[in-house]
C-alpha cells in the first residue's frame, strides 16, 4: 500500500457530519422521517380514534400508553432532523447542532409494561410502531457517528487495522 493515502492526522481524514448533512442519503432519510411524522398524525387523528373506540379496556390502555411512546419517538427523531437540516443549511454550525443535544436527547424507547400485548393493538398502529422503532434505532447509530471525533491514525498504522477499526465503529464496538 502506498502511505501517501494513510491518514496523518485529523485534518486528513474526511469528516462524516460535514458530508453527510449535505448527502443525498440525509435528504432522503429527512422526507423518510417527516413523511412518517406525517402519516402517524394522519392515522391517529383518523383511523385511529376510531379503531382505539372499539378496543377492549386493556387494549385501549395499551393503545393509548402506546400511541404516547410513538409520538415522542416521532418528536425526537423530527427534533434531530430539524438540527441537522438547520446544519446543512448553515443557520448553525455543527457545534451548536452538538449543545442542542441536551434538548434533543434521542432516547431508548421500551413497551409500556410488562403486559405489553401487540397483538391487541390494531395492526396499522403495530406498523407505525415498527417503522418508528427502525427509524430511530439509524437516527441513534447516525447521532453517535456524528458525535464522534475524527479518527486519529498513525501513519505507520496497517491499512487491514484500519479497515478493522471502520467496522468495528459500524456496529459500535469502536
Amino acid at each position: 500500500m502506498n502511505a501517501d493515502i494513510t491518514f496523518r492526522d485529523a485534518s486528513d481524514a474526511v469528516d462524516f457530519g460535514k458530508t453527510f448533512v449535505h448527502s443525498d442519503a440525509f435528504r432522503a432519510l429527512f422526507r423518510e422521517g417527516m413523511a412518517l411524522v406525517e402519516e402517524t398524525a394522519a392515522y391517529l387523528d383518523g383511523q385511529g380514534r376510531e379503531e382505539s373506540r372499539t378496543l377492549g379496556r386493556q387494549a385501549a390502555l395499551t393503545y393509548a400508553s402506546e400511541s404516547m411512546r410513538l409520538t415522542t419517538r416521532l418528536m425526537q427523531i423530527a427534533s434531530w432532523l430539524l438540527v441537522q437540516r438547520a446544519v446543512a443549511e448553515g443557520e448553525i454550525t455543527p457545534q451548536e447542532a452538538l449543545k442542542e443535544k441536551t434538548r434533543v436527547r434521542l432516547t431508548k424507547q421500551e413497551s409500556a409494561s410488562p403486559l405489553f400485548d401487540a397483538e391487541a393493538l390494531p395492526e396499522a398502529l403495530r406498523a407505525l410502531i415498527g417503522k418508528s422503532v427502525r427509524l430511530h434505532a439509524r437516527i441513534v447509530h447516525l447521532d453517535g457517528i456524528l458525535a464522534e471525533d475524527p479518527p486519529r491514525r498513525a501513519v505507520d498504522e496497517s491499512p487491514v487495522a484500519t479497515q478493522q477499526w471502520l467496522i468495528r465503529s459500524a456496529f459500535g464496538q469502536g
